[in-house]
């Protein structure tokens, strides 16, 4: 599906929910994952071990499902960012941009000409049959960015950062907030959570939309009261982790059901 409704929707202010835990590029991990509806899917190529030329089959069956491929890339690197999109990713994420000067080379990483300076040379639609020439011309249009602050430093920047054109989505990131405070992996301390909730309210007003990464529903509940617009909510393979092991108990303290 191109174009992907991912940045109509955030445009929009619409809540924009997602999944993550894509461990590998399993493309049955993948469609299983589709099969739930979320409107985004992250996979994450910051922590875990593979990198862009894994992406093209799995970011190209949830483009043709209609769900967005949101990337982390491993850090703020052109070559990596190109070859992201070009794989089909239809947003990209940057981790730990702690100033205006890095969020500018973000976005002059993820636009072509003349909103930045990206190759061209996309090859995801060689698999999903899209009109090569209509995504290039396009692509700019479709192209979401995303930003990640989660440091006292980027913090303490933000004001200088949401003034960066080309931005799309500010994402917090609990876990390395948690750390630069002093708190490690203490995510629902009052330092984190004063900060969590403050973003929101900076942002107002600069088109930017606020996102964040939570596990339980009720969490992610009130980020929604807070004003976060775009969520990523649990895991495929983590929610039925804990599926399973509900179910193992359940049969293992009354097998028969009496």
């Amino acid at each position: 599906m191109y174009p992907n409704s991912l940045k109509d929707k955030l445009k929009r202010g619409d809540i924009v929910l997602g999944s993550g835990g894509i461990v590998g590029p399993s493309l049955h991990l993948v469609g299983l994952t589709c099969s739930a509806g979320p409107d985004f899917i992250w996979v994450d190529c910051e922590h875990q071990p593979f990198g862009p030329e894994s992406l093209p089959g799995a970011c190209s069956i949830m483009r043709l499902r209609g769900v967005a491929p949101v990337v982390r890339v491993p850090w703020n690197d052109p070559a990596v960012i190109k070859k992201t999109y070009d794989a089909g990713a239809v947003a990209v994420m940057v981790p730990q941009v702690d100033d205006a000067e890095a969020a500018a080379r973000a976005v002059d990483y993820a636009r072509y000409t003349p909103l930045g300076n990206r190759g061209i040379s996309p090859n995801w639609p060689l698999i999903t049959g899209d009109d090569f020439e209509h995504v290039i011309a396009t692509t700019n249009d479709e192209t979401v960015l995303i930003v990640q602050v989660e440091s006292v430093t980027s913090y303490e920047n933000l004001d200088e950062i949401k003034q960066v054109e080309g931005i799309d989505v500010i994402m917090v990131g609990p876990m390395d907030l948690s750390a630069s405070l002093g708190k490690i992996n203490q995510t629902n301390s009052a330092e984190v959570q004063e900060i969590i909730q403050d973003v929101p309210r900076r942002l107002e007003g600069t088109g930017i939309v606020a996102a964040t990464t939570l596990g339980e529903v009720a969490e992610i509940q009130e980020k929604i009261r807070w004003g976060y617009r775009m969520l990523n909510v649990g895991s495929v393979l983590g929610d039925g982790a804990e599926a399973l092991k509900a179910n193992l108990n359940t049969l293992r303290a009354n097998p028969k059901g009496a």
